[in-house]
């Protein structure tokens, strides 16, 4: 039996990395487990051809689909998390999206607390995360009680003619909420250099705002804070009344966990115990619901906390489109992260339901294009690989997933997730497409080309693209519908929290990742009060 922890939190990404830095000034016993290691810094992390064709830090877990066909999914098994290859894209999401908000494709449901309750720990997130922005240029902004900690990341020429181009065109473009430690009046000492390689890529000099640089690393500044990698846990036991977690059970490896960049199997396994008063789960939407409904027991039957059958259930992911339109200009934007559009956000003039979010991805390069043939066929002969490269303006389209109690994770019988999951909201989905491509001719694009850019995603099997994955463990007001109640504590556990994106109810068609930061903010005050 290893020593007792005050707290131990199961993973270190945006909510557990984000929640470890939180408690750490209190002195409190922190034990925070991470199932891989620490990312390397090497020339591969700002590699296209490594990074997006060669899948290099993309975990070799295998998941089957509700057909039972294998696929691996697009996850990232290190300290940090999913955020160390995030685009950082920091939204808050929408006041309205915190209650009923009708889509053409069913309900998006409240949660159930306001975005009043979560906003002053949004400011908070923006200030450890380091978000740059503008408050008062897009439309559909919540209210803010005080101004983003650092002035918008600014627009290069052709981004900036984009964002010229679509106010001329009647819409309200803003500049993207940004996570990177960019100092654009004080070059010499930003360490954010405004590389080409951060969308989707690690960043060699640590200056994205991650949750390894920005929560972990600080946390681990405190002496009472234990970091354990290449720790998964496998399994959480509680006393006989099934109403505590006693131990949590770790198989701790002695390689790294993830793919080509790591050593995957090296070393001996070893099983460990430990034991805190409070338990905190924040390992992902499905990896999450794979740890509850793994820990069985006589009080448990159906997994920990999920007597009201709603652990794994309405699995949610964005349905969303990476696309790029080929300007007919040259765009040598470096990087090109730092617009957005959100008129289509709620109902307008274009249309009577929701369609969701327009925003900018990173610049797409020739590598991620490699053997890309649907691609060449959509566009040949007009363009090379090279021309596409060259004139490429890269979107990424999110319209609202609605949640869906078919769309789960389960196990199979050898433990391994099963991903059950159809897309909804998608005819919202297909008019958002349709939206941005008839202004292709204002944006100085060539008007019949705008492409799913599949070399994003490189692998063709939608579901799995999970980087923005959210439900399977949701919070409510009501035992019977949810697993977790306002604070994120089981309803039926006294000491075991959820912090990650399982606890979204709705998903809004915004980047989760701050919502999960200041979530974790939120239920970490609630813990400092119980600690």
């Amino acid at each position: 039996m290893s020593e007792h922890y005050d707290a131990i939190i199961v993973g270190s990404g945006a909510g557990g990395g984000t929640l470890a830095r939180h408690l750490a000034p209190s002195g409190k016993r922190i034990l925070l487990l991470e199932r891989g290691d620490w990312l390397p810094r090497e020339p591969q992390n700002w590699d296209a051809g490594d990074v997006f064709v060669e899948n290099r830090y993309i975990s070799k877990d295998t998941w089957y689909d509700g057909e039972d066909k294998p696929f691996q999914p697009q996850v990232h098994y290190y300290v940090g998390g999913a955020t160390k290859l995030y685009g950082a894209a920091l939204y808050r999401m929408r006041e309205e999206d915190f209650g009923d908000l009708r889509h053409h494709g069913g309900l998006s449901p409240a949660w159930p607390i306001s975005y009043a309750e979560m906003e002053p720990y949004y400011c908070k997130a923006e200030q450890m995360y380091e978000v740059h922005g503008s408050r008062g240029e897009d439309p559909t902004e919540p209210p803010a009680s005080a101004p983003y900690p650092h002035p918008a990341v600014s627009h290069e020429p052709r981004i900036a003619a984009l964002s010229d181009a679509f106010a001329a065109a009647g819409l309200h473009p803003f500049h993207a909420p940004c996570g990177v430690m960019l100092n654009e009046a004080n070059t010499p000492y930003s360490a954010c250099v405004r590389c080409s390689s951060c969308d989707g890529f690690p960043c060699l000099v640590h200056a994205k705002s991650d949750a390894e640089v920005l929560g972990v690393r600080p946390a681990l500044e405190h002496p009472n804070v234990t970091l354990l990698t290449n720790a998964e846990a496998v399994e959480l036991r509680t006393d006989a009344t099934g109403r505590q977690v006693t131990e949590v059970v770790v198989e701790r490896s002695g390689g790294e966990g993830n793919g080509a960049a790591g050593n995957e199997g090296a070393g001996k396994s070893v099983r460990e115990t430990f034991t805190a008063d409070i338990v905190v789960v924040s390992c992902g939407a499905a990896n999450t619901a794979k740890l509850l409904l793994r820990s069985v027991s006589d009080a448990h039957p159906k997994g920990l906390a999920n007597g009201s059958d709603q652990v794994g259930r309405n699995y949610m992911f964005h349905n969303s489109q990476a696309v790029l339109a080929i300007s007919k200009e040259p765009n040598p934007t470096v990087f090109q992260k730092t617009l957005g559009v959100n008129d289509y956000y709620f109902a307008s003039d274009a249309w009577e339901y929701p369609m969701g979010n327009i925003q900018m991805v990173g610049k797409s390069v020739a590598p991620m294009y490699r053997g890309e043939k649907p691609l060449m066929t959509k566009l040949a002969p007009s363009f090379s690989l090279q021309d596409i490269a060259e004139h490429a303006v890269d979107f990424w389209l999110s319209t609202e997933d609605l949640p869906q109690a078919e769309n789960r994770v389960t196990l199979d019988k050898d433990g391994n997730v099963r991903l059950a999951y159809k897309a909804s909201n998608n005819t919202a989905r297909d008019r958002l497409f349709e939206q941005l491509r008839s202004l292709l001719g204002h944006l100085g694009m060539h008007e019949h080309h705008l492409v799913p850019r599949w070399a994003y995603l490189e692998n063709k099997i939608p579901v799995a693209g999970v980087a923005h994955q959210a439900g399977t463990c949701r919070f409510g007001s009501d035992p019977a519908s949810s697993a977790l109640d306002s604070d994120c504590k089981a309803h039926e556990v006294d000491n075991l929290y959820v912090v990650d994106t399982s606890f979204f109810p709705s998903i809004s068609a915004v980047n989760p990742a701050l919502t999960a930061m200041a979530n974790a903010l939120r239920v970490g005050d609630h813990l400092l009060g119980r600690l």
